[in-house]
Order: structure tokens, then C-alpha cells, then sequence
């Protein structure tokens, strides 16, 4: 099975587009969304919800208010300040978490003296099972506030590997988080091959520098692409000739194109439309189905 993962430096590279056009082209596909922090991947593929999963990761404390006697033992040795103190008319105090402030790690239930606070997993999320006008799509959505995104990432990755084996398909396509952080690294380990989506500017630079270590780390073939390349062609030809240096060619230039805009306004795939871009798009995408296995 080929997995081709599209990244970026940081957001708004074009990465998600890119993705999309993937999925348009190529055939017998499943598509993972593992962008799970900022997912919009949908926007453009208007996928219909099948299946929803809860996902789980970590646990909160709960106090619960029978038991509490009001000690403070418990805010006293949490060092996140993640309880509430409420004081009664005759003096009681009570106490409650806050789950956002709360990190889960569970001092609070070793040393309550009364048992008074519950410690279940926590719901961080969910993951969704969507059919698409290019094929199956497994995606996520993350909780306001929670974490563990690289562990929801894995899951999105998994669950869509699953779906490709059952269904005797050939390729997933993953439209991969921003950044080098776990997310990233969750979405890219044992991948085919990685596209990182750049653009033409000092902190484009920085960032695909950044994000080509990773990939050079892992010993994943890597190609670039420069979006909007024709707006700054100096620097585009100085960044590919920085990745060409760590071993990662160029998959081909996207120029600047107001129809991107559009297109993702009407819910399409750049590929989809008459526009300007589409060819380069197209070349970028033959590049990665011309080097699957």
C-alpha cells in the first residue's frame, strides 16, 4: 500500500489544496484528514458523515460534591491551579476542576483523603467514517482545549490504512498538520513519500529547512512544492535548490491564482475548474502517482 502525506511549514501554504486535487486524480483511494487541530479538508470534499467514533486519550479529575469535605488537600498539591473553591453562606468550602486547566495527572486522586474525586478517561474528540465523491475519507475532529492530537492523528492514519486493506485499496492519501511537532510526526512515520508545500518568502524558507530535517530523520523520500512561485522566482530558485541540497526534488511550481480562491468558495478542487493553476496542480499531483511503488 502507497501513503503519500502532504505537509507544510506552517498553515496557509496551500497544502489542504493540494490534497484535495490528490484525491480528485487519483484512483482507488482512501483520503485521511490528520490536519485534526484545524481540519478543512472537508470544506472542499463535502464528505457525508457515515460513522462517528468517540476518542478517548488521558484522564480529568471529577470531584464529586457528596464526598468532598472541603480539606483542600487537593488544590493545595495541584501545581496547574485547576480547582475552583466555592465558600457557602455558613462557611463550607467545596470544591470543583476545571477541565481545561486540569492535566490529568492524577495527584489530586492519589491524595484525597475522603476518595472524593473520580479520574475517568477523558473525551478529547471524535473520528468520522465519510463517503466523498473521490471515495472513502477518514477524519477527525478535536475538542476545544484538548490534547493528545498526535495520539488522534495515529488513530485517523490507522483506521484509514484499515479501510484501504478491506476494500483492496492501493493508495491513502493524508492531508497532513502544519509544523514539525508531534502531530506531524505522527502523520508522517512510515509514510510512502512526503510532499511539503512551501512558499516563496524568508520564513518559507526557514520552515521547509525545518520540516526537511524531519523527513531526512525518518528516511522518507521527500519533494517539494512552491506555491505562488511567480511572485518571488529569486527566492523560489534559492529554496529549490536548498531541499535539492537534503536530497528532495522539486515536484513542480503552482502559480499565483485567484481561481484557488474561488474554487475553494464553491467547494472544488483547483483540478476541478478552468483555472490558470489547474495544470500545475495536475503536474505536481502526476509526479506523486508517477513515483508511487
Amino acid at each position: 500500500m502507497n501513503e503519500i502525506v502532504v505537509i507544510s511549514g506552517k498553515g496557509g501554504t496551500g497544502k489542504t489544496s493540494v490534497t484535495a486535487s490528490l484525491a480528485a486524480l487519483a484512483d482507488n483511494l482512501v483520503i485521511s484528514d490528520c490536519d485534526v487541530d484545524a481540519a478543512d479538508l472537508h470544506l472542499l470534499l463535502a464528505p457525508q458523515v457515515k460513522e462517528r467514533h468517540d476518542f478517548y486519550s488521558g484522564r480529568e479529575a471529577i470531584v464529586n460534591s457528596e464526598k468532598c469535605n472541603g480539606c483542600g488537600i487537593c488544590a493545595e498539591y495541584c501545581r496547574f491551579d485547576a480547582f475552583n473553591i466555592t465558600i457557602s453562606a455558613d462557611g463550607t468550602r467545596k470544591y470543583a476542576v476545571d477541565p481545561v486547566s486540569c492535566e490529568g495527572c492524577g495527584v489530586c486522586v492519589a491524595f484525597c483523603p475522603v476518595k472524593a474525586i473520580d479520574f475517568p478517561d477523558r473525551l478529547c474528540g471524535e473520528w468520522m467514517l465519510s463517503e466523498t465523491r473521490f471515495g472513502p475519507m477518514v477524519h477527525a475532529k478535536l475538542g476545544v482545549a484538548s490534547e493528545n492530537s498526535g495520539k488522534l492523528v495515529s488513530t485517523v492514519r490507522d483506521e484509514s490504512k484499515k479501510l484501504a486493506l478491506k476494500n483492496g485499496m492501493n493508495l491513502v492519501v493524508v492531508d497532513g498538520p502544519p509544523g514539525i511537532g508531534c502531530p506531524v510526526i505522527a502523520s508522517l512515520t512510515g509514510a510512502t513519500q512526503v510532499l511539503v508545500v512551501t512558499e516563496p518568502t524568508v520564513s518559507g524558507e526557514h520552515d521547509l529547512e525545518r520540516v526537511l530535517k524531519l523527513t531526512v530523520h525518518f528516511k522518507i523520500p521527500a519533494s517539494i512544492c512552491v506555491n505562488k512561485w511567480d511572485l518571488n522566482v529569486e527566492m523560489t530558485e534559492r529554496i529549490e535548490k536548498l531541499a535539492a541540497s537534503m536530497g528532495s526534488p522539486s515536484a513542480g511550481r503552482i502559480r499565483y491564482d485567484k481561481g484557488v480562491t474561488t474554487a475553494q468558495i464553491n467547494g472544488l478542487s483547483v483540478v476541478e475548474t478552468d483555472s490558470p493553476s489547474s495544470q500545475d496542480v495536475k503536474e505536481v499531483c502526476q509526479y506523486l502517482l508517477g513515483n508511487m511503488e
